[in-house]
């Protein structure tokens, strides 16, 4: 050990004199400040409207209780269910022997490519048995498992074996092992998954009308379309952010202050893997079970109805056009998700500050916003202030970076994490700038973290319904708000052509993170 070597730098933390950060960082960051307060003053503004009494004769009553109920449990059995799947899933699949394990990791990936909305319709209509609040955390899991899943096993596979292996030395048996070592190390990784997962039950729509759960979300779009009461709507919504931000609080008390940051990739090679000898055969059933309720029947249901629906139309042009759209708008709502997450993550990470507490934060609490709340906002806005907006494509990207900023910035914060500043500044000596040293030395670490995160923000653009309905210019369709508008109206024949293409180019994105994953190895 180099004695000359700074105290904190040996425990892996940074602690350079701190410098203003540079303008091309404080632009993008003020930009997403601005827009993130807007959905919010407009819920606040609404619900001031409605007044004290005509809140408490809104919330206090039976209906809302049932409403607050069915969240509750929706959002707590879904993210213990995919928190428990996703960990057990990626130990199997990163630290065991089983047999064919690469395969695996890329079929029970499978299922985040199928839209929940989509996957709804296919329960439903094998069996009416599978509406309500049981259908729905069984649907909602199967979808959002990967959120935790593709982080959790991506933390075990880059994790250095010789922590692991020091504790083993030390005395402690496996089990000791991975609560006391690998658990806490992957905590980061975990958490911010689950966090995603229960911030989408709250705002989760499709598939919930479908299945025929009432929810806050589902309510509020009753308000807003069915009865026009945009007051009673935005009550209702100051609920969910009420939800978000003990969310929030909640996260930030259990993962703590603590970072893990090392100045080297650490030792280039995997953790030895565990046999599981008579187990096996356990662990292939579980796979195989996950594989077949995950997507072997969503798609076969699919399947069906493209088959024999007496009703399936096959128009090629409303086809591609649907398709390019969605292409268009989803690859441009990831790209530009990646210019304001890249930048808060750096304010977070290297900067810190009351600045960066609210850049990070506020896309968190517009993800407990259902996307009409955001769609009426930036309409509102448009209308009122920048008419050039209105009914334009910028605008419904704007929402989709709104919307999915958070997916963007769990991966980018934790590569960030692990990627040490001493390196930049190394760079800074040499007579780079800051821009510079940021592009030819922390980009390239990172760069596996920003195509997750592109990829997570495409898949969920591909699938977004509510605020795509509201925003996107006249005679725009996308896959999804065709899908919708053919299932509203029980043509589920007819909506299986979108559904399935759906369905295939959100599996591409998937099918390449997880085959560079597995299959590369």
């Amino acid at each position: 050990m180099n004695p000359s070597l700074p105290t904190p730098a040996l425990r892996g933390g940074f602690s350079p004199r701190r410098k203003r950060p540079s303008i091309w960082l404080l632009i993008p960051v003020l930009v997403l400040v601005g827009l993130s307060l807007l959905p919010l003053v407009y819920v606040a503004t609404k619900a001031w409207q409605a007044g004290w009494a005509e809140a408490v004769h809104l919330l206090w009553r039976p209906y809302v209780f049932g409403l607050l109920r069915n969240t509750l449990a929706l959002m707590i059995g879904v993210t213990v269910a995919c928190g428990v799947i996703g960990l057990s899933l990626a130990w199997l699949l990163e630290r065991s022997n089983l047999p064919g394990r690469r395969i695996w990791g890329v079929i029970l990936c499978l299922p985040f490519a199928v839209p929940a909305f989509v996957s709804s319709f296919t329960w439903v209509s094998l069996s009416a048995n599978f509406e309500g609040l049981a259908g729905a955390i069984l649907v909602m899991t199967l979808s959002k498992y990967p959120l935790v899943f593709l982080p959790v096993a991506a933390t075990l596979r880059n994790l250095d074996p010789s922590l692991e292996e020091s504790a083993r030395t030390l005395g402690l048996n496996r089990w000791g092992v991975f609560f006391r070592i690998t658990l806490p190390l992957l905590w980061p990784s975990l958490l911010a998954g689950a966090l995603l997962i229960a911030l989408h039950m709250l705002v989760e729509f499709g598939a919930l009308s479908i299945i025929g759960l009432q929810t806050f979300t589902t309510a509020i779009y009753q308000q807003f379309e069915l009865e026009f009461s945009n007051a009673n709507a935005a009550m209702l919504s100051a609920v969910l952010l009420v939800m978000c931000l003990t969310l929030l609080w909640l996260e930030l008390r259990v993962r703590g202050k603590g970072r893990h940051v090392r100045i080297g990739q650490g030792a280039a090679r995997h953790a030895e893997q565990v046999q599981l000898g008579k187990w096996a055969p356990l662990g292939q059933l579980y796979c195989l079970a996950l594989a077949v309720i995950g997507s072997g029947i969503p798609l076969g249901m699919l399947g069906y109805w493209l088959a024999v629906g007496s009703s399936a139309a096959f128009p090629v042009a409303e086809i591609a056009e649907a398709l390019l759209s969605s292409l268009a708008l989803s690859l441009g709502g990831a790209a530009l998700c990646l210019v304001l997450a890249v930048p808060v993550g750096l304010l977070v990470v290297r900067y810190k500050g009351q600045l960066a507490i609210w850049a990070e934060r506020l896309p968190y609490l517009l993800h407990a916003l259902p996307g009409l709340v955001i769609a009426l906002t930036l309409v509102y806005f448009a209308l009122h202030y920048v008419p050039a907006l209105y009914q334009t494509s910028a605008l419904l990207l704007i929402a989709y970076a709104l919307l999915f900023l958070p997916l963007a910035q769990a991966p980018i914060r934790t590569a960030l994490n692990k990627a040490a500043p001493q390196l930049e500044e190394a760079a800074r000596t040499l007579g780079a700038s800051s821009l510079s040293a940021f592009c030819r030395v922390t980009l390239p670490i990172i760069f596996p973290a920003l195509g997750a995160a592109f990829a997570l923000v495409f898949l969920d653009a591909m699938k977004e319904l509510t605020a795509t309905l509201l925003l996107s210019p006249t005679g725009l369709n996308t896959l999804a708000t065709a899908v919708w508008a053919h299932t509203s109206n029980v043509e589920f024949a007819a909506a299986a052509p979108y559904a399935a293409l759906l369905i295939l180019v959100s599996g591409l994105p998937v099918y390449l993170l997880t085959t560079r994953m597995y299959l590369s190895r």
